[in-house]
């Protein structure tokens, strides 16, 4: 069973696991639609009522799959979204480089925040966003003037709740100042833990919540992937480019072995080690399949001792894979 925790120091209660929708869009092989509003309904259904999307995956499609799946639930789904990388080439931003061999164009401007604002309700179908980020911060924009704008949402009563994603802990800080922060998205798993040496010691002194990007390491974790087809985006990911596929699968191999030990997945194992590491951290694994909903809901029933987690630290310690991340 799913428990449920206070999304930072005076968030609501949601489920420890959540659900990330990225996937539905096609990014690592085909999706379809009515599966995938499917999907969405099932993570409801096990108990990971935050649905996390953004305006930009799909060019705003993905929104429009969450909201069709959450209609007529509303009440269970905590909807976050995510906002500030431009899909509309009519509009303006600042080039970020990504280091994955391609560029973002960012607006973190208070005039297109307000309009990103209205489409994302638009094309969710919801009265109030429960949990908004900036997917980025914009390079050519102060933090606080994003936020300040963002903060306009919630005294309007359109979001409940504000987050950033990608950020550093200097950022947050600032961005704080101006209004609270109850969660930060970012990439974190075994696969990467930059984030604990500056970010999440921050977050927790400031009582924020670490919601989770890719804790499966965009699938790596799950310890199936032993090869990717030309149009899936992993392609641009270092991790899997070259032959550090091969290698990260060697040095992964220990931590592979144990989740077999221990009779569950390694994607479970994976999911457990995350939950285990504070009731402030909230992954958000994606998968296109139902079945694969129930498989990573069942990670939350998955007790590790400290000997256990220890032995795991080891067998993955920080650094551990080969290859650059995303910015």
């Amino acid at each position: 069973m799913i428990e449920k925790r206070k999304l930072g120091k005076n968030g609501l209660s949601v489920g420890r696991l959540g659900y990330g929708a990225m996937v539905l869009e096609g990014y690592y092989g085909a999706s379809d639609d009515e599966q995938a509003v499917g999907t969405i309904r099932r993570a409801l259904d096990v108990g990971m009522n935050m649905i996390d999307t953004a305006d930009a995956y799909g060019s705003g499609h993905n929104e429009t799959l969450v909201g069709r799946a959450i209609a007529g639930r509303r009440q269970q789904a905590f909807v976050a979204t995510k906002f500030g990388i431009i899909f509309d080439q009519s509009e303006t931003g600042t080039d970020l480089p990504t280091g994955w061999g391609f560029s973002l164009k960012i607006n973190g401007k208070a005039p297109y925040v307000r309009k990103a604002l209205s489409a994302s309700l638009k094309r969710l179908g919801v009265d109030v966003i429960d949990l908004w980020y900036a997917h980025y911060a914009d390079p050519a924009t102060p933090i606080e003037e994003t936020v300040e704008a963002m903060a306009e949402g919630v005294t309007a009563g359109k979001v409940r709740y504000l987050g950033l994603s990608n950020v550093s802990a200097e950022q947050v800080r600032r961005a704080h100042k101006v209004h609270p922060i109850a969660a930060v998205q970012f990439e974190y798993s075994l696969w990467r833990r930059e984030a604990e040496a500056d970010l999440l010691p921050t977050l927790r002194e400031l009582g924020i919540a670490l919601v989770g990007w890719s804790p499966l390491g965009s699938g790596f974790l799950t310890g199936t992937v032993t090869s990717l087809s030309k149009d899936d985006f992993r392609q641009n990911n270092p991790r899997y480019a070259g032959g550090n596929l091969a290698l990260n699968r060697d040095r992964f191999m220990p931590f592979m072995a144990v989740a077999k030990e221990l009779g569950v997945t390694p994607a479970q194992l994976a999911l457990a080690w995350m939950l285990h590491q504070g009731q402030d951290i909230f992954p958000i694994p994606g998968t296109r399949r139902a079945e694969r909903v129930e498989e990573n809901a069942k990670a939350a029933d998955i007790r590790l001792t400290s000997e256990m987690l220890r032995r795991i630290n080891e067998l993955a310690q920080p650094g551990l894979a080969e290859g650059a991340t995303l910015v």
